[in-house]
């Protein structure tokens, strides 16, 4: 890391300064810059001290509340019901959220802002247990229910108590895990957690609240009874009107919204139907909806429709990757009647060349510029975002010359046929991926460039329904990977990598033993890899714990079996004159009060 070439005391003194305002937080992140800390870590130094963030380049431009005229939103898949606890999909947690609140919600650089809170804990400010088993959040005060009776600490106590009870069969009851929250006052709670927690937000704390002297009546068996399971009484900052589901979901403007000059619109109805490409012509083209969700469109489509200036794309980067693994295991021999058994090894990946050689014949600049546009940036690390996780330390590098002289260096000698052999075994393989003219492309890319180092690619694809799927009996499922190489996007799904990561623990391996639900597809194993995760899950020091994942996804992507092709951002559209500031790693509406329509 570098950070050892000055001492402590002295890093010390650099933060006590930038605190004072002696140093400016610039010359901070440079000076650490020069010694190899890169400066998402110094951000995170300078947090970890209380010093607060830069400001966001966000700014609020109304000056008063309302005014806005209607914000229209459009769905493709529009939502179903409007109680939090049962959204399954993204559609209803886009519903609810514009009537409910959380604690706190992720902005676009995965930092967290407080909604219902008073303010974000911090170990300086006290609320930040230094064992890494609790955390204090104050509530905002003089927040009420939009029947006008006040949000308190026994709401945020009740949800969990709701969420938590099986009866209920909430799809919130994930995010408490391990998890148990405590009411200390009126507007303070304590969540506890089962052992110390590095990532200690967790999913509780952007959960959407509801109210308890609404729903206290209906836990448990009752809950799918409560009448405002269909009609929202919220924090937010638009109330509730009416509700088709699947079709139309209206809400007019909260008057006593708890945030200041907010919101800009008068109204909101958010519409379902159709399908990505109507929704992008109806944003883009007719300028009929202000808002459109999840545009899987290809990017040369979506530049022509943007064209006639009545709306834009706009792309939320999370941590999604889209990577080409390449089998640890032998996907044709058997052991115990198991094809890819953890105990093998692949008979032509073993050989290192032939792993560097296959990413070097990987043009990810080309995959980025020719198919996926805007919607992908090429990338060498598997943890892309945010940034204080992101290796400096890796390139790529597409030159199939370079790929020919390692083989060839090797012993991987072209027979007659042009492919490449080495004792009696010919670089032949066998390369799955779902479904998706993106995806069939990128094959086509890489096939091609094999072809020109000596190694015969055969591509199949698999329809996405059986592919993603978990069924035991299909063997064409990614889960059960029984070919050489394949192709998917992962997702990261929040600011944290540590479950992304779980990709490569020996322990997640996927085998007929744990139904292939492990989530180390790859099969790949690594003593170190296992070690640094282990720590990683007990390291309370967010720089120290930054640094393991660093280390981790050196040693992934280091190895050769797994080769990162794009970090893969959400794509949105929006009217040419609204101001919506989108995270990747929150539901859109979750930033809503801060929407506008500039003059």
């Amino acid at each position: 890391m570098g950070a050892h070439h000055v001492d402590e005391a002295e890093l010390r003194r650099w933060v006590q300064h930038v605190r004072e305002g002696a140093l400016p937080r610039r010359d901070f992140i440079g000076r650490l810059a020069a010694l190899g800390i890169p400066a998402p870590m110094a951000g995170l130094m300078l947090a970890d001290a209380g010093v607060a963030q830069a400001q966001p380049a966000f700014v609020y431009k109304p000056t008063k509340r309302g005014g806005g005229g209607p914000l229209k939103l459009l769905m493709w898949q529009g939502p179903t019901l409007l109680n939090p606890h049962f959204a399954t999909g993204t559609k209803d947690e886009y519903g609810c959220r514009i009537f409910y609140e959380s604690l706190a919600r992720w902005d676009a650089d995965g930092n967290l802002q407080p909604v219902l809170a008073a303010e974000i804990p911090s170990r300086t400010h006290g609320g930040l247990a230094a064992d890494g088993k609790s955390v204090t959040w104050k509530l905002k005060k003089g927040v009420t229910w939009h029947d006008g009776k006040p949000f308190t600490a026994d709401d945020v106590v009740f949800n969990y108590e709701y969420a938590t009870d099986p009866a209920t069969a909430a799809v919130t009851s994930g995010a408490y895990e391990d998890v148990t929250v405590h009411k200390v006052d009126s507007h303070t709670v304590r969540v506890v957690f089962a052992k110390p927690a590095p990532f200690w937000p967790g999913i509780y704390s952007t959960v959407q609240l509801i109210p308890k002297h609404l729903f206290a009546a209906f836990g448990g068996a009752k809950s799918r009874e409560a009448p405002s399971n269909l009609k929202p009484v919220g924090t937010g900052p638009y109330k509730f009107v009416d509700f088709k589901p699947g079709d139309l979901l209206r809400g007019e403007l909260n008057p006593n919204y708890h945030m200041p000059l907010r919101p800009h619109f008068d109204t909101v109805e958010m519409k379902g139907g159709g399908d990505a490409p109507s929704a992008a012509r109806a944003v883009l083209q007719t300028g009929e909806y202000d808002y459109a969700w999840n545009l899987l469109v290809e990017d040369e489509i979506l530049k022509r429709m943007e064209s006639g200036g009545k709306g834009r794309i706009a792309f939320a980067a999370g941590g999604d990757i889209e990577a080409l693994y390449l089998n640890f295991t032998d996907p044709y021999t058997e052991v115990e009647g198991e094809r890819a058994h953890a105990s093998t090894r692949h008979p032509l990946f073993g050989d290192a060349a032939v792993r560097q050689a296959m990413a070097l014949l990987v043009d990810r600049q080309g995959i980025q510029d020719f198919i996926f546009g805007r919607t992908g940036t090429a990338t060498p690390n598997f943890v892309n975002n945010p940034q204080r996780f992101r290796s400096p330390n890796n390139r790529f590098e597409f030159n199939v010359d370079k790929a020919n002289a390692l083989l060839d260096a090797a012993g991987w000698k072209r027979g007659n046929d042009g492919v490449r052999a080495k004792d009696g075994k010919k670089l032949k393989l066998m390369f799955q991926t779902s479904i998706n003219s993106s995806r069939q492309k990128v094959q086509a890319i890489i096939k091609q460039a094999c072809g020109k180092a000596g190694i015969e690619l055969e591509l199949k694809t698999v329809v996405a329904s059986v592919f993603f799927s978990s069924d035991v009996a299909n063997p064409d499922t990614y889960g059960k990977f029984w070919a050489d190489m394949q192709m998917y996007n992962a997702a990261q799904g929040r600011p944290d990598p540590a479950r992304h990561m779980q990709r490569f623990a020996s322990w997640e391996i996927a085998a007929k033993a744990n139904k292939w639900l492990g989530v180390n597809l790859v099969r790949w194993r690594s003593e170190e890899f296992d070690k640094a995760y282990r720590a990683s899950e007990v390291e309370l020091d967010p720089v120290k714990r930054a640094a393991l994942f660093i280390r981790m996804n050196d040693l992934v992507v280091g190895d050769g079996y797994v080769v990162p092709l794009l970090h893969r951002t959400g794509v949105a559209g929006l009217a040419s004159k609204l101001v919506a500031p989108l995270s990747g790693w929150d539901t859109h509406m979750s930033s809503l009060p801060d929407w506008y329509r500039q003059a």
